[in-house]
């Protein structure tokens, strides 16, 4: 199987080079030529295996310059019990809420207590073999620009890794206190972390520029380095991500939930597209989805676009307490836009650049319409994300994130408004420690908060009886090791810097 840009159809590479670069020369985004096809036959045989025999089955068929040796040594070494906790990293919870039943597919589970950690911890694997087949001897530079999730799994995942070093980026006001302690207190000896004034968009920006500016990747060649990427534009990144929606499927029709062939909504909490990109491929694949609900918080640049037909990144920007969605330019989008467009890389360059240029695109009528028939576009404020929260724990005792509950809202949004009682995937994207004090004031309302974060856990902790994940308790006697706070303008120079090559 073959890779092309999303932006350039030449531009033509293996899957281990797709993951090896990246990202593409012309800033496009490495893509599938074509899309494997499962059968119900397919779905049939992958029910009685693990979640690590399906990941193998997925991975195989997507990255055919890789042997099946490589694929199950990758998997072996991501997906383990001492990891996520259980042999299935990623367990199904089923509550009820407003009288709908729902699945939450718990995605937290591994040494970051964040979804990313299912695609984070195996694309260090990919990326080093991926690295011995295309351009052995050379360095991987893995630069990371976060909204709080995606830099602190990055970082435990290529941490100490041979042949690489990690730079992350996050906004220095947008990410939780959580999130940012388990960055600034990360250990390895290759990991380096960086704040930037601005928002994620800034720093996601920043990063897309480096990549593809010449001088800068030139000086890194004369050093026997390559830049590389660990956010979801990777294709390494998104591949692990569709693993779990076609093994939650299963795990569905083995509990007795539905039947072999039966369709599912899936719900999102969304910010890049990546995590909800991954289902809309696995249901190119064959999944059986009725609908993909994508749930935005108060930077609802997605929930306009679906109903619109619009992308408008010129807006307000809110900080919110659900951090890892205020994203207001979703890059995952671009690939969606080239599947629905027919493959069609000119458009989607046009588009591309008329956001750079102007911080807008329309798409076509024809594209517009198979959005609006695939997606559901929601969005709800703090105050809602808070009540959410409140409700969920009071009526079923379940306590989740700031994240989980946008997704659990704009899910009763979805079901009000269209009456369609599909059986539902809800992805819950953290654990609510990550997220203390706002899960506090929500079931908390009357209460005094701690001012400290490990206060606030303990507080947590004391009033829903639930445990705190043995990762993030840890944290509280780490000291800091990075504390740099630069401009946008100075990421370049930070990275030579870092690198010793200025």
């Amino acid at each position: 199987m073959l890779y092309n840009s999303t932006e350039n159809k030449n531009e033509v590479v293996s899957s281990a080079q797709a993951i090896a670069q990246g990202i593409s020369s012309d800033g496009g985004l490495f893509v599938p030529q074509e899309i494997p096809a499962y059968t119900l036959d397919t779905f049939k045989d992958l029910l009685p295996l693990s979640y690590q025999d399906r990941a193998k089955k997925v991975f195989a068929d997507f990255l055919t310059d890789f042997t099946a040796e490589e694929i199950a040594d990758c998997v072996n070494k991501a997906y383990t019990a001492e990891k996520f906790g259980s042999e299935n990293p990623a367990p199904i919870v089923t509550e009820k809420y407003k009288g709908n039943e729902i699945s939450i597919l718990e995605l937290w589970h591994g040494p970051t207590c964040a979804f990313k950690d299912m695609a984070l911890q195996i694309l260090p694997h990919l990326l080093t073999k991926s690295l011995k087949k295309t351009c052995d001897g050379k360095e991987a530079v893995i630069l990371v620009a976060t909204s709080g999730d995606t830099g602190k799994a990055a970082l435990e995942g290529f941490k100490n890794v041979d042949s690489t070093k990690i730079i992350v980026f996050y906004p220095v006001d947008g990410v939780s206190p959580m999130q940012k302690q388990q960055m600034t207190t990360q250990e390895g000896d290759n990991v380096n972390v960086c704040a930037i004034k601005g928002n994620f968009d800034d720093a996601q920006t920043g990063v897309k520029k480096i990549f593809t500016t010449n001088e800068i990747t030139d000086k890194l060649a004369e050093h026997n380095m390559l830049f590389s990427s660990a956010n979801s534009i990777n294709w390494g990144r998104l591949l692990p991500q569709i693993v779990y929606y076609i093994s939650s499927y299963c795990d569905l029709v083995n509990s007795g939930k539905i039947k072999l062939g039966d369709k599912i909504n899936v719900v999102v909490p969304t910010g890049n597209f990546g995590n909800i990109l991954a289902a809309y491929y696995g249901s190119c694949m064959g999944l059986p989805i009725n609908k993909f609900i994508c749930a935005s918080n108060s930077n609802n640049v997605l929930t306009d676009f679906i109903n619109t037909g619009v992308y408008n990144k010129d807006r307000k920007f809110y900080t919110t307490i659900s951090p890892s969605m205020d994203i207001l330019v979703s890059s995952n989008l671009e690939r969606l836009l080239y599947k629905l467009s027919g493959n069609n890389d000119v458009l989607v360059r046009e588009w591309m650049t008329d956001l750079k240029t102007k911080g807008t695109y329309t798409v076509t009528e024809d594209v517009k319409n198979q959005i609006s028939k695939l997606f559901f576009g929601g969005y709800c404020d703090d105050a809602q994300t808070k009540a959410t929260i409140k409700e969920l724990f009071d009526s079923q005792g379940y306590l989740c994130d700031t994240h989980t509950a946008v997704a659990v809202n704009v899910y009763n949004q979805y079901v009000e408004k269209t009456g369609d009682k599909t059986p539902v995937i809800i992805a819950s994207t953290a654990s609510p420690f990550k997220f203390s004090a706002s899960v506090l004031q929500a079931i908390c309302p009357d209460s005094t908060l701690p001012e400290a974060e490990f206060d606030a856990v303990d507080m947590l902790k004391e009033v829903s009886n639930a445990d705190v994940p043995k990762p993030l308790a840890s944290l509280k006697d780490k000291s800091v090791r990075f504390s740099n706070v630069e401009n946008v303008s100075d990421m370049p120079k930070f990275v030579l810097k870092a690198l010793g090559i200025e």
